[in-house]
């Protein structure tokens, strides 16, 4: 649906909205660079994002929401972005780090961000240029994105988020305001109760 001129966003997102979980976390985990560079110029101005999108309403605060995802990255492609509602009354922004595996997490970092509105109406963006003031309990210790080998991966970097479907986006990184040929997919996790 998605390798043609130009993807029909309504059934992309109908489609992925009428998956199960784990078969729509294994389709976004199966798009490839071309596939999501593609995906994420069809979704401008298709679906609005909200904050609310990403961590629902009727999440507790200082809960994490992970987003499964994959990305264009020639190695280690499937990670996660977790994101919570800080309780500081940072309204208009959610915080979140990269979970990439302990290797990563410890050799890279665990790339802490802001999430907030982006310029563009209906997008979001994830900020590495600002750190949240603390972090939920059981996560990472925050840590500067000029650390480690984290200074090559986030630092001076912002991510722009689209909307695709329900629980799907997709987004595209930039560093020092410049487009890199850099996508990732996300899937958020099923907060269905069992």
């Amino acid at each position: 649906m998605v390798d043609v001129a130009s993807p029909d966003m309504a059934s992309i997102a109908s489609y992925l909205d009428g998956l199960s979980h784990g078969t729509r976390v294994d389709e976004v985990r199966s798009l490839g660079r071309r596939a999501q560079a593609r995906l994420f110029d069809a979704a401008a101005g298709f679906r609005a994002l909200s904050l609310e999108d990403i961590v629902p309403a009727d999440v507790p605060d200082m809960t994490g929401v992970r987003h499964l995802g994959k990305n264009t990255l020639p190695v280690l492609t499937h990670f996660a972005k977790v994101f919570a509602r800080a309780t500081d009354g940072s309204e208009g922004e959610l915080m979140g780090y990269n979970a990439s595996g302990a290797f990563v997490g410890v050799v890279v970092g665990p790339g802490y961000f802001i999430l907030r509105e982006h310029s563009a109406e209906g997008e979001l963006l994830v900020d590495y240029l600002r750190l949240p003031p603390s972090a939920p309990s059981g996560w990472p210790a925050i840590l500067p994105n000029s650390a480690r080998l984290s200074r090559f991966v986030y630092y001076n970097m912002q991510d722009v988020l689209r909307g695709v479907s329900k629980h799907v986006t997709i987004g595209r990184a930039t560093r020092a305001g410049k487009d890199m040929s850099a996508w990732f997919a996300l899937c958020r996790e099923d907060l269905t109760p069992a």
